[in-house]
């Protein structure tokens, strides 16, 4: 008899994935451009291959329109999904987000507008109802992180309130919104961070709202398991997004995730499969969890 002989895919060091630091000096004004990075983040567009998990679903994704939350509905809609994206008034970003969800096969519907006005909020909802009729997925992704600061007193009032407005209340009015139109099944995701447990000192108000998202999360999700609904978090580590740009330094961008565990910051495509976990039936005992995307950053 022949031994069959194993073939096994090469697996290599995490550590030496992608494009590695230092970056390029680069700053950006908020609200940052995707387009205008450099390098630009992988998003999944050549690597994200879907198995149809998420067939037939409907998923609104908030902050859509570039980092994280393109490379999420990117990999929703490789999966199955039909996708809604809500943006600010990124148009161009928004624009090859929806190119790429609709080359996948799938239809996609883009809402600008800012989440900081409750009527935005319910609007959003209403636009992707009207659209697809139901919401099975909701991603809370959008998030406002703005230039770091060297004290707190540097936070001004209308500062600390939009970033609360934007990053948390945003999340209680859209799922108030979306509640009606979600059955048993469905799936909410809020984005966290690492800043919710390391809490950095330049980007504070930032970081409060991420730890205000963890606590939201654990408790929204023992109300709403009553009705088959699944509520869990992501928190990401260092990744390469707008944000980055927008928010340091360009001496900070260019050293951008070095002291991680991993020595570098993670690419959007590298978060993407968490989110189709928690959103897909593979999770369905999953409820109320923060999932950690660290690169090794610790969360407690």
């Amino acid at each position: 008899m022949t031994a069959m002989r194993e073939t096994h895919k090469e697996t290599s060091d995490p550590r030496i994935q992608g494009v590695q630091p230092p970056f390029p000096a680069q700053s950006q004004e908020a609200p940052g451009v995707e387009s205008k990075m450099q390098p630009r983040p992988d998003f999944g567009e050549t690597s994200y291959r879907g198995y149809g998990r998420l067939a037939g679903r409907v998923a609104l994704v908030t902050g859509g329109d570039s980092g994280i939350g393109r490379a999420v509905a990117l990999a929703f809609a490789r999966e199955g999904a039909d996708v809604a994206i809500a943006y600010l008034n990124e148009h161009e970003d928004a624009a090859e987000t929806s190119r790429l969800i609709s080359e996948s096969g799938r239809t996609c519907t883009t809402i600008a507008g800012d989440i900081a006005d409750d009527a935005q909020t319910r609007r959003i909802v209403d636009e992707t109802v009207a659209q697809f009729g139901r919401v099975d997925i909701l991603v809370n992704n959008a998030a406002v992180q703005e230039k770091a600061i060297e004290s707190i007193e540097q936070l001004t009032s209308e500062r600390i309130e939009r970033t609360f407005r934007v990053n948390i209340i945003a999340m209680f009015n859209l799922i108030r919104h979306a509640l009606p139109h979600m059955q048993a099944g469905a799936s909410i995701i809020n984005v966290a961070s690492i800043q919710a447990y390391q809490p950095s000192p330049s980007i504070l108000d930032y970081a409060a709202t991420k730890g205000a998202i963890v606590t939201f999360t654990k408790g929204l999700s023992h109300e709403l398991v009553k009705r088959g609904i699944r509520v869990n978090a992501i928190a990401p580590g260092p990744v390469w997004t707008p944000l980055i740009p927008q928010s340091f330094g360009k001496e900070k961008v260019q050293h951008f995730g070095e002291t991680s565990p991993m020595q570098r910051p993670a690419q959007p495509s590298e978060l993407a499969p968490a989110f189709v976990f928690l959103a897909s039936d593979e999770s369905r005992y999953v409820n109320g969890e923060i999932l950690g995307v660290t690169g090794g950053q610790l969360l407690a």
